[in-house]
């Protein structure tokens, strides 16, 4: 298996949309970590903070293990954040870990 970074690009105002398909998205991340393939996840907020209330996200980063390339985008291809339109655009990129 390789890494791969899944990196989503929120649409302008996506804080609502982001919110109803939130429980589903971290499901399915739930279970890369399940299944011991999950380096990292989490959202690019707004603002410099731990909470960014209304200012809500630019994206989201997935760092995780595939067989191949074209694994990861059909993964990602299914994520609620892409196939509801949160994200304006996403891709996939081969992904070293360097650290730690």
């Amino acid at each position: 298996m390789s890494l791969y970074a899944l990196i989503g690009h929120d649409r302008a105002d996506s804080l609502d949309a982001r919110l109803e398909v939130r429980d589903e998205h971290l499901s399915r991340v739930r279970e890369l970590l399940t299944e011991g393939r999950l380096i990292l996840a989490g959202p690019f907020p707004a603002v410099d903070a731990d909470e960014p209330s209304k200012a809500g996200f630019t994206g989201s980063l997935i760092v995780a293990e595939f067989n191949t390339l074209e694994e990861a985008a059909a993964w990602f291809a299914r994520d609620p954040y892409v196939t509801t339109g949160v994200f304006s655009s996403h891709e996939v990129r081969p992904f070293i870990q360097v650290l730690p």
